[in-house]
């Protein structure tokens, strides 16, 4: 009989799943109730809804990241931004009687023409991607706290409390927001040319251009889409706190969220990329760190256990690390 081989974006979303199930395991063991779910007024409750709604933001910035990171680039403004967009939120309903559809297309809009100001950077005037979004990393939350005084900006508004404390089909509103953006954008990649011709750009840029592909367009873009859905991040960090604090918003949200995509199985060369394994790369970030809470580890070593925990996991992804380990067995 023909023997057929896995597909290989299933393969690398193995390893992943395995290291997240592990950890849900280690959870169930050692943390008393984590398995347990709670109904109250047909909403769930536990920690195994707490993980994806506090995942959210992450989720969204990786999703972008994702379609940068697949054309050979990176952004590191996405931090920045969810700044921005916080701020902006905060000021427009404090200072104005816009409405809520209002108020977030014109901040949505804002980032994602921050993100579109990135991608001209890098692909119009060839500066390279980790100092264009450096610019913006810096200068994006200076404006930001120039917008705030550097205060923390409070703000009432039911509208807005939805959307970071809501509820949809029992479930935390964080999540269907998250479940949206991955349905859009796979949509996008997937079921158009547009994955393709980000998979052949971050492949080989040259033969890109010579088989046709505007270059130049699919890089803004990516970075477009990067800035929007780290605005919609920006915009969940605040209404679930009530305020916008420019200072400390989306702060290290770029590391967290190339991790995310690189534990994802997305090569930072670029190349095929997956969105399922971004997403299951912030549920790992944010199961560590529920874990690590959980287990009363001090702050101090807090970021080092998410060290080697995300080193582990890119063990088992290397096929190098994995023939070694095969021959020492036999």
């Amino acid at each position: 009989m023909r023997k057929t081989n896995p597909h290989p974006a299933l393969v690398r979303l193995i390893y992943p799943i395995a290291a997240l199930v592990l950890l849900l395991i280690f959870n169930g063991l050692m943390t008393p109730g984590f398995f347990h779910l709670n109904v109250t007024e047909g909403r769930l409750y536990g920690h195994l809804i707490d993980i994806p709604n506090q995942a959210a933001p992450i989720m969204l910035v990786s999703i972008g990241m994702t379609l940068v990171i697949a054309t050979g680039g990176v952004d590191l403004s996405v931090g920045a931004v969810i700044a921005i967009a916080g701020s902006v939120t905060a000021l427009l309903i404090v200072n104005t009687n816009s409405g809520i559809f209002e108020i977030l297309f014109l901040v949505l809009v804002l980032c994602a023409a921050a993100g579109m100001w990135n991608g001209m950077l890098v692909a119009v005037f060839n500066i390279q991607p980790i100092i264009s979004t450096l610019i913006l990393m810096v200068a994006g939350r200076g404006i930001a706290q120039l917008m705030t005084r550097g205060q923390i900006i409070t703000f009432h508004s039911a509208a807005f409390a939805f959307i970071g404390n809501g509820y949809f089909l029992g479930l935390p509103f964080t999540i269907a927001i998250a479940i949206a953006a991955l349905i859009v954008t796979s949509s996008l990649t997937r079921m158009t040319a547009m994955g393709l011709f980000i998979e052949s750009v971050g492949n080989n840029i040259t033969a890109s251009r010579y088989a046709g592909i505007n270059v130049t367009v699919i890089k803004i873009l990516v970075y477009t889409i990067s800035g929007l859905w780290a605005g919609m991040a920006g915009v969940i960090i605040a209404t679930d706190i009530m305020a916008a604090d420019a200072n400390n918003a989306g702060l290290y949200y770029e590391l967290d969220a190339i991790l995310a995509v690189v534990i994802g199985g997305t090569a930072l060369t670029g190349g095929r990329f997956s969105l399922a394994g971004s997403i299951v790369g912030a549920l790992i970030i944010q199961t560590l760190t529920t874990t690590i809470r959980a287990q009363n580890v001090p702050v101090e070593f807090a970021l080092v256990v998410k060290a080697l925990a995300a080193l582990a996991v890119f063990l088992l992804q290397s096929e190098e690390f994995r023939k070694v380990i095969l021959r020492r067995k036999m």
